[in-house]
């Protein structure tokens, strides 16, 4: 359908404070204003360990019209999310948690009797879907969500963490018949039936900042000695003993703040249920022993993600980060580096299985990382399973490890834990996470599931502190065989404890509390160890809450892994401790009815996460009629979800994502089908014009290029010749021509200074001719 807009009367815009100064990235400017979400505010209170947040998403209507709006956005992995409340027109509801069918069909029925009504479901461990639904013309509606959480500490620091955008991320799979799932812009797949779900739209930069951020976080130290607090990615200003962001700041990455925390000591905590039935949950904390003995040889396997997303600053960080990795082997290790995309490719000298890390094999795999530039796709099964593979014969005098590399940004993850969970064996699986918006959930996911560890790296200024971290990790727990009595099956409780990393473990009892909470372990020697720890009597909630959170997510990653049986069970545990999952939703309705039942659909576009380059895309409608509006792009049209196309070169599917060569200009965008309005024909683009400016943007690129070595300039022209053969193919027009005859010189090959005079020449002729008018095209889904 066509989406109209009707000017906005001066009463409606001063009755809802508009102005049209900060329109652009996230909103639709349109002469009523910006749409829909207005502001996010995150209010935070940190006591020792534990975090309680409330986070408030504030829409707007500036239409004449109701509206319903969708907001894919994210929270952290290890959060319950234990309360929701909506408030709009002086009324505030309560949500209630109910089984996701019941509650889709709650809030179904409510839009189409014209009520508000607004739902929160849960996509990702860390990705989650809002809708709010028949707000009134010229109405603000605020949705309140209450989270709990643990904050990581280690070496004597706590970490709050909390993202604010959510990442594109590589759909690998075949396209599924029929209507998607959800509104993003990726098609569903067999590998990702919900990519839909998951992928909203991306946003054009260089536009003012269109959501209003505020965060204030409140720190009590609970006893602790509290030293430096520091915030990593947001400027933020400090008054008492609360922290607030500055105004202006984006979200466009996750605010990290870190606590330096002295005088931690090992605890017990037990907390009854309050319906008094006999029952009550604990949270335990012991501190690791000093290390006593040295550590075992161990057989290192480097994973190194190459794929496009990592272009930039992430992968000058990664091959620092796998560099040092490999720095911290000795010759008494043996150790493989896999380098992949949507190939895998590993150093010729050190042969195919596992290398002793000599001087001179160490140097060859740096030396093989040094050379190591952002490409492909992020295909990541393949390389789990061989990293895993070289490991699975490994002697049980030596610790097998397993190192990923990786800004996670991938959609398959449930794919993933299942097809690699059962070749992990005795594998210790540890993750390392770059990216100002990293995918924590599932490398933390991947990590537990590995008995690993997962660091999270959000600039290159952590690196080397995080590195530091890693390098005291790898292979080398100080205590392993971990057991926690009382014991609760559910969820699987932590088996190691590293170096500096206190064990938190949360668990269930029955009947009286005990008075002691005891672990029981081997040291690196295989000695026996054991600490029992008193426990004091407690009336926090957070603690349920946490060790809910804990076992839905042991019950998701078994669901992921090919167990449907605990379906049931996990929506017992979401419904009976009040913690949202992947099979249970918030929904909140209003019973007051405010409109007829027809609104209008808009889906929140999100901001591109910092640090990513990527180029404007080409199929970003002026007029304003993607969902989200005109500075919304459609990243089906810039390649992000889509696998290379069969009938041209493996195109990265990262490409249009502003991958590049490790020069920090990124490579032109793939021209993609971008899906449009459910009724009519669908336009045919004419890309004329958006070739004559790659054209433009290629020729400069030579330019600079030009004193390069030949090898060099060969795999540049090779490079050259696969993006532009997927931007031309299936194309007709005095543009496409000459660049297809191009491609099929550089693919033939030849004298290289001469192919490259060649195309420089071409691209300089395309891009001289005089530009057509581009014709602006309105789509509405």
């Amino acid at each position: 359908m066509t989406f109209t807009v009707a000017p906005m009367r001066s009463a409606e815009g001063e009755r809802i404070g508009w102005t049209t100064e900060d329109a652009g990235l996230g909103a639709l400017r349109t002469e009523r204003g910006n749409l829909p979400l207005e502001r996010l505010d995150v209010r935070a209170v940190v006591t020792g360990l534990v975090g309680r947040v409330v986070l408030t998403t504030g829409f707007v209507n500036s239409h004449d019209t109701a509206l319903e709006a969708t907001y894919v956005f994210p929270l952290p992995d290890r959060a319950a999310v234990t309360g929701m409340r909506m408030t709009a027109g002086g009324r505030t509801v309560e949500a209630e948690l109910k089984e996701r069918a019941e509650a889709r069909q709650s809030y179904d029925e409510a839009i189409a009797a014209g009520r508000r009504a607004s739902i929160v479901e849960e996509e990702r461990p860390d990705v989650f879907t809002m809708r709010v639904g028949n707000i009134p013309a010229g109405e603000r509606v605020t949705v309140e969500l209450s989270l709990v959480g643990p904050l990581v500490f280690e070496d004597g620091a706590a970490t709050f963490r909390f993202p604010l955008v959510v990442a594109p991320r590589y759909v690998p799979g075949t396209p599924l018949p029929g209507p998607s799932a959800g509104d993003g812009h990726a098609q569903d797949t067999d590998l990702v039936p919900d990519a839909s779900r998951i992928t909203p739209p991306v946003l054009l930069p260089g536009f003012p900042n269109p959501v209003r951020l505020a965060i204030g976080v409140e720190i009590d130290p609970a006893g602790l000695e509290l030293g430096e607090v520091r915030s990593s990615l947001h400027t933020v200003a400090a008054e008492g003993n609360t922290v607030t962001v500055a105004p202006g700041e984006r979200v466009d990455r996750d605010f990290v703040l870190r606590l330096a925390y002295a005088g931690n000591s090992s605890a017990a905590v037990c907390v009854p249920d309050p319906d008094h039935t006999g029952e009550g949950t604990y949270q335990l904390t012991v501190l690791p022993p000093e290390p006593a003995t040295a550590v075992r040889p161990r057989d290192v396997v480097l994973l190194l993600d190459r794929s496009g997303s990592m272009s930039g600053w992430k992968m000058v960080a990664a091959r620092r980060a796998a560099a040092r990795i490999v720095d911290t082997l000795t010759e008494d290790d043996t150790f493989a580096v896999l380098t992949f995309d949507d190939r895998v490719e590993r150093p010729a000298e050190l042969g195919a299985g596992l290398a002793t890390a000599t001087d001179r094999h160490r140097f060859r795999a740096v030396e093989h990382l040094a050379r190591v530039q952002a490409r492909g796709g992020t295909e990541m099964v393949e390389p789990l399973r061989e990293g895993l593979r070289l490991l699975a014969d490994a002697d049980a005098e030596r610790d097998p490890v397993l190192v990923l590399v990786t800004d996670g940004q991938v959609g398959n993850e449930d794919q993933l834990l299942r097809d690699i969970a059962p070749m992990i064996n005795r594998t210790r699986v540890h993750a390392v996470g770059i990216d100002t918006a990293v995918n924590a959930g599932f490398l933390g996911r991947l990590a537990a599931r590995g008995a690993g560890r997962c660091e999270l790296v959000e600039s290159e200024d952590r690196l080397d502190e995080a590195m530091t971290h890693i390098q005291r990790r790898i292979g080398a727990p100080v205590i392993t065989d971990v057991v926690v009595a009382p014991e609760s099956g559910l969820p699987k409780q932590p088996s190691a404890i590293y170096p500096g990393v206190p064990l938190v473990a949360f668990g269930r009892y029955r009947g009286t509390a005990p008075d002691t909470i005891t672990v029981h372990g081997r040291t690196r020697d295989g000695a026996d160890w054991r600490e029992a720890v008193a426990v004091r009597q407690h009336e926090e909630p957070a603690v349920r809450a946490q060790w809910a959170r804990a076992a839905l997510r042991d019950l998701e990653d078994r669901y992921a892994t090919g167990d449907r049986a605990v379906e049931p069970e996990i929506v017992r545990t979401s419904l009976r401790f009040g913690v949202l999952c992947r099979f249970t939703a918030f929904v909140a309705v209003d019973e007051r009815v405010v409109s007829d039942g027809e609104v209008h659909r808009v889906v929140q576009p999100v901001e591109q996460p910092a640090g990513w380059e990527m180029p404007v895309p080409h199929f970003a409608a002026p007029g304003g009629a993607l969902p989200g509006g005109p500075f919304a792009a459609a990243p089906s049209a810039m390649g992000f979800g889509a696998p290379p196309s069969p009938a041209a070169p493996p195109v990265a599917p990262w490409a249009a994502a502003g991958r590049t060569r490790g020069r920090g200009r990124p490579e032109a965008p793939r021209m993609m089908p971008t899906r449009v309005p459910v009724s009519g024909p669908a336009p045919v683009p004419d890309d004329s014009a958006e070739l004559r400016e790659i054209a433009a943007v290629e020729a400069s690129r030579l330019e600079q290029d030009a004193a390069r070595p030949a090898w060099e300039r060969r795999e540049l022209l090779a490079d050259l010749a696969s993006r532009l053969g997927t931007l031309v193919a299936g194309g007709q027009g005095p543009v496409h021509e000459p660049l297809r005859r191009l491609v099929e010189e550089l693919t033939a090959g030849g004298d290289v200074d001469e192919l490259w005079q060649r195309a420089r020449q071409v691209l300089r002729e395309v891009a001289e001719q005089a530009t057509a008018p581009q014709r602006r095209r309105s789509f509405w889904r």
